[in-house]
């Protein structure tokens, strides 16, 4: 994206007409180049552009662009205080790889990356997060640790239980947990966290938290995803929620999560992790790999390991190395 393109977004972002006139004197264009450079701009970011005779163009829908200072603003005396560097980027690759490659140079703990459009977003077992431009939330965390990353097992967990309780405080029906890392709502993806550890053996140790959030993609721009999703705004039954209030309320829950985690592990998040859980005592199948193990899903034990109840006795399952999926005559 360049200059000129953002700024003609950011014109456009209130969802009113502008005047082809006005557009063409702000932007330096002639009027016959206006809508080619609208028209250009809009379809290279998935936004649609409306043209109305005699009024101008304007976006579809009106976008809230992400803004740093409103988010820092609208965060707690204590987020603030966490909260090292905030960068936000009209496009990146991933804002996670971009916080590990800045981890690696040095950048210090409470450092967040935000996009308004990722082109090579990742989810887990290196999976493609789809990520339109402008209406999701994509934002990556990086947190120190003195200890090793041996320790950081149940980070996932931890980070999960946090951001489920947060989300279920807007919704009526709450957020649900899928072990190891999805949010749901209603049987169906509503959010996910990718996490990459780095460091030494025995310690020092950084991870870096990565937090997809659907909020108000259109079913066109989600439809590369292959599996059920929802968006906030639908679990909200249509009411429309403020991104930089919401990225300062998702902010806060992490910070607060990532700094209590180093302290006192996942044990003060067990309870709130096991009352979100999705398929507690439901028929479910594990993908380990090429074999398929089917039980029934019995929690999380402290470790954060899965339980299943199988045919073979209770087993454990570590994080990253299943996948779980209800049985399809669970699916609702």
């Amino acid at each position: 994206m360049d200059e000129r393109q953002l700024a003609l977004i950011r014109r456009l972002s209130d969802g009113r007409s502008h005047s082809g006139e006005a557009i063409a004197r702000e932007f330096g264009l002639t009027r016959a180049a206006v809508w080619k450079t609208l028209r250009k701009t809009a379809d290279a970011f998935g936004l649609e552009l409306i043209s109305e005779r005699g009024r101008g163009y304007r976006l579809a829908t009106p976008l809230e662009l992400l803004d740093a200072g409103r988010i820092r603003a609208t965060l707690s005396e204590s987020g603030r205080a966490h909260l090292s560097r905030l960068d936000i980027h009209p496009v990146i690759d991933s804002t996670n790889r971009e916080l590990m490659r800045l981890a690696a140079e040095g950048a210090p703990s409470g450092s967040v990356c935000l996009a308004e459009r990722q082109t090579a977003g990742r989810g887990r077992r290196g999976r493609e997060w789809v990520s339109p431009f402008g209406v999701n939330v994509y934002l990556s965390l990086l947190w120190r640790y003195p200890f090793a990353p041996s320790n950081l097992g149940g980070a996932s967990l931890a980070v999960g239980a946090a951001l489920a309780a947060v989300l279920s405080e807007l919704t009526d029906e709450g957020v649900a947990l899928k072990w190891p890392n999805d949010l749901l709502w209603q049987r169906r993806k509503l959010a996910g966290l990718l996490l990459e550890v780095a460091g030494e053996s025995q310690g020092p140790c950084h991870l870096v938290v990565g937090l997809g959030l659907n909020l108000r993609m259109t079913a066109g721009q989600g439809s590369a995803i292959d599996q059920p999703w929802a968006g906030l705004e639908e679990a909200l039954g249509g009411v429309m929620v403020g991104r930089n209030a919401l990225v300062a309320c998702l902010l806060e829950a992490l910070l607060e999560a990532l700094d209590r985690y180093g302290r006192e592990g996942l044990a003060p998040f067990l309870p709130l992790w096991r009352a979100h859980d999705a398929y507690l005592g439901a028929p479910v199948r594990l993908l380990l790999g090429e074999r398929v193990i089917e039980g029934i899903h019995a929690g999380v034990a402290d470790d954060g390991s899965l339980l299943l109840d199988t045919s073979d006795g209770r087993r454990a399952f570590q994080a990253g190395e299943v996948s779980l999926r209800p049985l399809e005559s669970q699916i609702q």
